[in-house]
């Protein structure tokens, strides 16, 4: 394999201690950024989904990687058109490129969110999720994989109602799950293509949602409903009444008391002219204190600490509060963030914020921020491509559990997507 590795260092003053209400000292950063190449082609690697919420591509031990991979990045994935789910073992390698093993496969998959892969937090090293979808019936349905056992231990099927994992809780316990088919109809990027939706003709129903699912017994119950969403859009003004609401992330907070979601509309469902709907909402997780219609916070805001949420308002990274609804801060400047709007993640110690953006050519950048000193750092470019219309694949960072690697996708020199990884040294 030709490895792509190389090291990145910068040396530069900057303002520190951001998170800090009184900060005038300089201070030189001397970061090192090393990258290095995990898969090769000829088939097309990727993890999917985004980093926010804790959503680690590393086993505890930090010595497996998931990864999907497919033949095609060109188009949807339809029916019969299955990726592997493949486990990266980070610390082989033959002729010095890394092992990688298929376990299994799913065709409950998109190249934007992938399989939506989480590690079970019960079990960090040897269980996982991942979603699929029914060969006949077209209903999509969560598996848990466990590599000690070489197999699929259980699968969340609720009968002809697809609901896949949109997000384990970081304590374990629960996951929540949408309706991965109602997506594929209303934003056909982040949904099953020709999977099965019960749904269909209901604008706001009660029976579909947000639903939270108990890992061990399997038990699931709608945490809030499309039409519990509407009706307090409505109340605050929003114009949600009788349009086909969607979800596309449901986020946990780190502590798992919290769940930030944004609700939305008008991307390929409504025919009458009204303007798209893109409302940020929170709800607590046993169901109460819903509230809907937060300040827009931009980008794919990302949890803080406690009840704050990171994004960008006014082309700034800020902190906002989902409680007293103000912004607290902001972290950065212009110079280090250019695009806060861009793919952010924060740490698992909450030491470091990443932000990845690219630009029209389909070149990707990376901004890297110390948060409690201020020290940052441009990484390398990378070729992501460019993607239009109902394929789309962000160029989302990952972090590891030891705070110190960062799993980013992007184009080979044969065009092929590999995923690689950014070493931080500090």
């Amino acid at each position: 394999m030709n490895r792509r590795e190389f090291i990145f260092e910068t040396s530069k003053y900057t303002f520190g201690g951001l998170f800090i209400p009184n900060f005038s000292f300089l201070k030189e950063s001397r970061i090192k950024v090393r990258v290095e190449q995990l898969t090769q082609g000829p088939n097309h690697h990727f993890f999917g989904y985004i980093g926010q919420s804790l959503t680690i591509p590393w086993s505890k031990n930090g010595d497996r990687i998931l990864c999907l991979s497919a033949p095609f990045h060109d188009h949807l994935a339809g029916k019969g058109e299955p990726a592997n789910v493949n486990i990266i073992y980070a610390n082989k390698k033959n002729d010095n490129s890394f092992k990688i093993e298929k376990v299994d496969e799913s065709q409950g998959w998109n190249h934007q969110q992938g399989t939506m892969f989480y590690w079970n937090p019960d079990s960090p090293q040897d269980q996982f999720f991942f979603n699929d979808r029914d060969s006949k019936s077209g209903v999509v349905y969560t598996v848990l994989y466990d590599l000690s056992k070489g197999r699929r231990i259980k699968s969340y099927k609720y009968g002809n109602k697809s609901f896949g994992n949109s997000g384990v809780c970081p304590k374990g316990k629960y996951f929540l799950a949408i309706n991965y088919a109602r997506m594929a109809r209303l934003r056909p990027v982040t949904g099953y293509k020709g999977s099965y939706d019960w749904s269909e003709g209901i604008a706001a129903p009660k029976e579909d949602g947000i639903a939270i699912i108990d890992i061990k017994t399997g038990v699931k119950k709608i945490l809030l409903s499309f039409k519990q969403m509407a009706e307090g859009l409505d109340r605050k003004g929003f114009d949600a009444k009788g349009r086909n609401l969607f979800i596309n992330h449901t986020l946990w907070s780190r502590d798992g008391k919290w769940i930030y979601f944004f609700v939305r509309a008008g991307w390929k469902s409504d025919k009458d002219g009204r303007e798209g709907l893109n409302a940020a909402c929170s709800v607590k997780v046993d169901g109460t204190q819903f509230f809907a219609g937060h300040r827009h916070i931009g980008g794919h805001p990302e949890w803080g600490n406690g009840t704050e949420i990171i994004g960008s308002y006014e082309n700034k990274q800020i902190v906002y509060d989902i409680i007293t609804q103000k912004i607290k801060r902001t972290i950065g400047s212009k110079k280090i963030f250019p695009q806060p709007g861009g793919d952010i993640s924060l740490s698992p110690n909450s030491n470091w914020l990443v932000n990845g953006y690219n630009d029209k050519a389909g070149t990707n950048f990376y901004s890297l921020m110390n948060l409690k000193t201020g020290d940052w750092v441009n990484t390398p470019s990378f070729n992501t491509g460019i993607y239009k219309k109902d394929l789309r694949i962000d160029p989302a960072p990952r972090w590891n559990h030891d705070n110190n690697k960062i799993l980013v996708s992007g184009l080979d020199k044969n065009g092929i997507r590999q995923l690689f990884v950014m070493s931080v040294d500090y």
